[in-house]
């Protein structure tokens, strides 16, 4: 097994999972003393102590996601193991979150479904591929529709983190108008990009399944 940096990062994802789980698994709670002599808390208080640690460790996820490739491409680090576990490790937080999301009313449960189906398809169309030697690389499409879906989940998770007390720069994202429409945009042009993507992979790989 190759440890290099990226694949090093890439498990740094696989925990974030974990905490991302077990926070959200909890019924920890912060007294508001405690929560106001914390650190950054003249920036913002959060609503519930969980929710926010469960963000946290998603933006740390989502953020390590574009490290790990392109540190892995740009230095020559790109291994059989990071293959496996960068696209892995992505999927299983993205899923993770838009089930959260839906078990609390703050996404379809249609959507999650759809994402799921695309992220399973996607997945045994590439295991097609590689058992013939052919490689299906991810477009453009698809790259927008995790940024989307990133998007959606983070700004769900700060919502229920920390409401109407963000700090003004970020309560767009949080409470009112403003955030009702920065996540219905992300939502719904995810589920766009989800149809998409998902029909061009079926495109490219309709041989595979003529085969």
């Amino acid at each position: 097994m190759v440890m290099n940096l990226p694949n090093c990062i890439t498990f740094t994802r696989l925990i974030m999972v974990i905490v991302f789980t077990v926070a959200l698994a909890s019924d920890a709670t912060v007294s508001p003393a405690a929560a106001e002599s914390a650190p950054f808390a003249g920036w913002f208080i959060a609503l519930s102590f969980p929710a926010s640690v469960a963000l946290w460790a998603f933006v740390v996820g989502a953020i390590s996601d574009f490290f790990d490739g392109h540190l892995a491409r740009k230095y020559s680090l790109v291994t059989n193991l990071g293959k496996l576990l960068d696209p892995l490790a992505d999927k299983i937080l993205i899923c993770a979150a838009f089930v959260y999301l839906s078990s609390v009313g703050m996404c379809p449960f249609w959507v999650t479904i759809l994402i799921l189906f695309r992220e399973f398809l996607v997945t045994g169309l590439r295991q097609l591929a590689a058992l013939k030697g052919m490689v299906i690389a991810a477009d453009l499409s698809g790259k927008w529709k995790t940024g989307l879906q990133l998007g959606f989940c983070i700004a769900c998770l700060f919502h229920l983190a920390y409401g109407g007390n963000a700090p003004q720069p970020l309560r767009f994202l949080s409470v009112g108008e403003g955030g009702e429409w920065c996540r219905a945009f992300f939502l719904w042009g995810s589920v766009l990009l989800t149809l998409w993507s998902g029909w061009h992979y079926l495109i490219r790989g309709r041989q595979l399944l003529r085969g």
